[in-house]
């Protein structure tokens, strides 16, 4: 029986897709990189240093590692400007109903992002205090497809990983949660995700008590 579900932020709880895309446009722009939304879409659950270096792969020229971090860092800074623009309007259809209907089940909720700007988003949407625990990327080494952020919320909720249920989006993520002995919901881009071991288009499109079994 599933005493506790996970979510990932960006793409599950609340878009960001946008912020990160134009971020990261405006950076490679920048630098007369090669860059599209086709690209982006191999960004999804991916570290900030690892989407750099995929990014990298159209690079005419080597970028040392202090050149890759400043990058990164100012990828970054345009990033947070315009998060600073989102407000709980920008919560995903189906979102909330789902975490209230938790919350009355009595299931624990979580949040297991590699963000690390995860508390800003929170706080921007007015859900700074909602979840049960946070998990982000200011508190893991590894991201996914490793496991450790969601065995961390895990641990955060005093859970076992085979009590959790993990929401993603990302294959990267869907593949993290198996890897840490936890059930999977694809929704967005991972709703074609075979591996999941539950599809769904977003939450809206969900059935709570065949996902808690």
């Amino acid at each position: 029986m599933v005493k506790g579900v996970i979510f990932d932020l960006d793409g599950v709880i609340v878009s960001t897709d946008d912020c990160h895309y134009l971020a990261w446009q405006r950076m490679a722009d920048e630098e007369g990189i090669v860059f599209s939304r086709h690209i982006n879409e191999r960004l999804r659950g991916v570290s900030r240093m690892d989407s750099l270096d995929i990014i990298l792969e159209k690079a005419t020229r080597v970028y040392t590692q202090a050149e890759k971090e400043a990058m990164a860092a100012r990828k970054n800074a345009y990033y947070v400007e315009l998060i600073g623009k989102l407000t709980p309007e920008d919560i995903l259809p189906g979102a909330m109903d789902v975490l209230t209907a938790l919350k009355a089940r009595g299931v624990k909720v979580a949040i297991g992002s590699s963000s690390r700007n995860t508390p800003v988003i929170l706080s921007q949407i007015g859900l700074s205090n909602y979840f049960d625990a946070v998990a982000d990327g200011n508190m893991i080494i590894r991201s996914k497809p490793d496991p450790e952020v969601f065995v961390l919320a895990a641990k955060l909720l005093a859970l076992a990983p085979v009590e959790c249920l993990v929401v993603e989006d990302a294959d990267a993520g869907v593949e993290a949660a198996l890897a840490g002995g936890m059930k999977a919901l694809g929704v967005g881009s991972a709703a074609e995700n075979p591996r999941a071991t539950y599809r769904a288009r977003d939450l809206s499109h969900i059935a709570l008590d065949v996902l808690l079994a």
